[in-house]
């Protein structure tokens, strides 16, 4: 199987894969879709049987959850038990966007999409396209990254083409993610709420809304049930090793590179401050110093990297601000 690739760019198009879009998930399959943060590989969230296809076409370990996505707050509430507070407060500033709430799972939700836990993550996505088949569908889709398990998550349909083409039937073309890194998710089970995955919403934004809320925890140990994705280890990672680095100048990062027994000539900078020339070096881009355009464009870089066929990737370590907390933690799981 190849996939269609289906463009978005005029009206008709944009309503025709909304159409053929809508079509195989009601059959039970599974397709590729853009939204803001990443693309999704997505199935009926209702539907266990469609959601495994997820699992085996990922090689997604069944204890790791999957968010569910929705296109109205009534659809919401129908996946959930309850609807605190905070969880209304929270849809109202920041839905639709790139933010997904845990909540107590009602019967409506396989225990497949939860990892057999009695919580699920909730998001209504920002992106038109996902937005439109949703209400197409009329029921919510399980959505998790269109990678292979533990890899870099794509940003483009070309990334899902290139490591997913020949699994899917179709891929909607909806342009590049404008985020480009995961949600972040907010669990609202405990009191304070606890921000168990950070993501481009961060929480002193969070906390504007709610009275008090939880930074993610230090503690690296898993909880025998995730409640949500992206707590892994090992995750977002690269073919190529990824090491993080600070350096003062290029002697330094040569030096640093050396020191680690590691290839210079094949190695691939990421950098945002300190510019390395490229002498005896493999390849250099350069991101902006600003953590949304860095968010939006590290991992198109990681690909580009894996494509040109880097044996190390070297990114320039980052602030330890609360607004690059979570390009941080992408960066620190893809090097684990």
């Amino acid at each position: 199987m190849t996939a269609t690739v289906l463009p978005t760019h005029t009206r008709d198009l944009f309503q025709t894969a909304v159409r053929r879009a809508a079509e195989l998930l009601r059959a039970g399959e599974v397709v590729a879709l853009p939204t803001e943060t990443v693309y999704g590989l997505v199935a009926n969230a209702l539907k266990a049987e469609a959601v495994a296809k997820i699992f085996t076409i990922k090689g997604r370990p069944v204890h790791n959850p999957i968010i569910v996505h929705v296109a109205s707050l009534e659809m919401a509430q129908a996946c959930v038990t309850g609807w605190p507070l905070a969880a209304a407060q929270l849809a109202n500033s920041f839905w639709p966007g790139p933010l997904t709430l845990v909540l107590p799972k009602s019967k409506a939700i396989p225990d497949l999409v939860t990892a057999g836990g009695a919580t699920v993550g909730v998001r209504w996505p920002s992106h038109p396209f996902i937005q439109a088949v949703i209400r197409e569908c009329g029921f919510p889709l399980a959505a998790p990254s269109a990678n292979l398990s533990n890899q870099i998550s794509p940003t483009t349909a070309e990334h899902v083409h290139n490591r997913l083409g020949d699994q899917l039937a179709l891929i909607v073309d909806g342009g590049q993610s404008q985020v480009g890194i995961e949600s972040t998710v907010v669990d609202l089970t405990t009191t304070p709420p606890r921000v168990l995955r950070p993501g481009m919403i961060h929480e002193e934004s969070l906390a504007a809304v709610v009275a008090s809320i939880q930074p993610p925890t230090a503690n690296n140990q898993q909880p025998p049930t995730l409640r949500s994705p992206g707590l892994l280890k090992k995750h977002y990672s690269p073919k190529a090793r990824l090491v993080i680095l600070k350096w003062a100048n290029d002697a330094d990062l040569r030096r640093q590179i050396e020191d680690r027994s590691l290839q210079r000539l094949n190695a691939h900078i990421i950098t945002h401050t300190h510019i390395p020339a490229g002498t005896g070096l493999g390849d250099v881009s350069v991101i902006p110093h600003d953590a949304e355009a860095f968010a939006r464009a590290i991992y198109g870089e990681l690909h580009r990297c894996d494509a040109a066929g880097a044996a190390l990737i070297v990114v320039e370590a980052l602030p330890e601000t609360i607004e690059w907390r979570a390009i941080v933690d992408r960066l620190n799981r893809a090097a684990s």
